[in-house]
């Protein structure tokens, strides 16, 4: 299975979700391939930060690289990408590639602006891809505020479900990233690792639920 995080605007925590993703997948077993699909690298630059990596990690930002990520794809059990901001091509072959789509939000109107870039990317490939599955992830959310709690009603219109986990704006992310490690390395059982894996259960029965859903249509 291939997941991608993946929004226009840069800095609403795709690279975070991405690594963090990856770990998590890795550490309920089988191999996973993170591939930085990123013209800034900010997943590589956090695996050059490691003695040693849990997972594999690839550099791969080019417009024709779907047919290649898949062809990596094969010998793995999950594919993460860290998807692109601003550049549309390189984000096409990302959701061409991908299984799953995952749009991460800040509260905020610019991500939200952005992200109806990236859903209208997502409806045209399912135009030839119509197992394509995808979700919205309120992500880097301030915990009690009210612009936290309408954004997820607000890009509910969008067309697309929204998760109802969200990853909250917690300084942990932040040093993990900083300090090559997942938060699950750094700060285990924390209020932000509680979150992400609340985030991972659900992005996962959401696959399953919509891969029954397309079965018996």
């Amino acid at each position: 299975m291939i997941w991608a995080f993946l929004n226009q605007k840069g800095g609403v925590g795709k690279s975070t979700l991405a690594t963090n993703a990856a770990d998590w997948l890795q550490r309920r077993g089988g191999e996973v391939l993170l591939v930085d699909a990123d013209p800034q690298a900010t997943a590589s630059a956090w695996a050059a930060r490691r003695a040693e990596l849990p997972f594999q990690v690839v550099q791969m930002a080019r417009s024709n690289m779907a047919r290649e990520i898949r062809r990596h794809a094969a010998g793995y059990s999950h594919v993460v990408i860290d998807g692109p901001p601003r550049a549309e091509a390189l984000s096409r072959a990302v959701i061409a590639a991908a299984d799953l789509v995952v749009v991460p939000i800040e509260p905020s109107g610019a991500s939200d602006w952005a992200s109806l870039v990236t859903v209208a990317q997502i409806e045209e490939a399912r135009q030839y891809k119509a197992s394509l599955r995808a979700a919205l992830l309120v992500s880097r959310a301030i915990p009690g505020t009210v612009i936290g709690r309408e954004i997820r009603a607000h890009v509910g219109e969008h067309g697309l479900p929204v998760l109802g986990a969200a990853v909250a704006n917690r300084v942990a992310f932040a040093e993990a990233l900083t300090l090559g490690k997942t938060v699950f390395e750094w700060a285990p059982g924390s209020p932000a690792a509680r979150e992400f894996d609340a985030v991972m259960e659900e992005i996962g029965a959401f696959h399953e639920q919509e891969g029954s859903v397309q079965a018996g249509a």
